[in-house]
């Protein structure tokens, strides 16, 4: 047979203990700090054009930076046209992902061509050029 029991006013009321979910709290902080993408910005700041038909890129691309003067940019150093398709073959080689490329507008249009093809060579998954929306 089963036994009730009533509750009385000298039975007390349990306090929640709250540690172990402050502690669950900081190891899901750091798991989604450790596992965020960042995304490294080349380090130079252009005067991208304006286009009415741009739309939002992939935060998981390679960001390469065409100076006003012809000055191929990517991680705040200087790779020159030659350097990008290096690169993108070293950064593509375990997964392939778009080449964003900030271009100036006073930039020689003969320096962005060649840019398209050293990243076409190098594998890369999709080339864009970032603009301004206007």
């Amino acid at each position: 047979m089963k036994s009730r029991r009533s509750i009385t006013e000298s039975d007390k009321l349990e306090e929640i203990n709250i540690s172990p979910l402050i502690d669950m709290v900081f190891i899901l902080l750091i798991f989604f700090i450790v596992t965020t993408v960042f995304v490294e910005e080349p380090g130079v700041d252009v005067s991208r054009p304006r286009a009415a038909s741009g739309e939002q890129l992939d935060k998981n691309s390679i960001l390469i930076a065409i100076t006003g003067d012809d000055q191929v940019i990517y991680g705040g150093s200087n790779i020159g046209v030659g350097g990008i398709r290096p690169l993108v073959k070293r950064l593509t080689r375990q997964d392939p992902m778009p080449v964003i490329l900030q271009v100036d507008a006073a930039a020689l249009a003969e320096t962005v061509a060649k840019a398209l093809d050293a990243a076409q060579l190098g594998g890369a998954l999709r080339i864009d050029i970032a603009t301004d929306k206007g």
